[in-house]
């Protein structure tokens, strides 16, 4: 089963105008980026997942129609999921959809900036051992 596309519209409609949100689909899910990171996520089981800092993973987990991430088995401590009865109006998804875009950019701006082609220093040249010999 996709994810849910009726969500994902609403999703859109909260992003409109954010040139800044990148849509992906991935593991058979569709994710929204901000700055390199996972905002939120709706999975090809119908789940809402939101990204979360480990400062407020718990006060999130504490808020109404919040649970645990389960993702095959494992917990991942970086997302909750939010029950479609905690995302029924727009203003409330568009609030938990705030939330996972302050929190994504948060963990973002802890990480250290990729080095791009343009920064790596360049490679050394390996030497074949018959040219070595000579």
């Amino acid at each position: 089963m996709p994810y849910d596309e009726k969500t994902a519209e609403r999703v859109r409609r909260v992003l409109n105008g954010r040139r800044d949100i990148i849509e992906k689909k991935m593991m058979g899910g569709l994710a929204f980026t901000i700055g390199g990171g996972m905002c939120c996520y709706l999975s090809r089981k119908g789940y809402f997942l939101l990204r979360v800092t480990p400062e407020l993973r718990e006060e999130t987990l504490a808020m109404a129609y919040v649970k645990p991430t389960d993702f095959a088995g494992r917990r991942m401590s970086g997302f909750v999921v939010v029950e479609p009865e905690g995302m029924r109006t727009e203003a409330a998804l568009a609030k938990w959809v705030q939330r996972g875009i302050d929190n994504a950019l948060a963990m973002t701006a802890d990480k250290p900036a990729k080095k791009t082609a343009a920064t790596k220093a360049p490679a050394k040249k390996r030497v074949a051992k018959s040219a070595r010999r000579r």
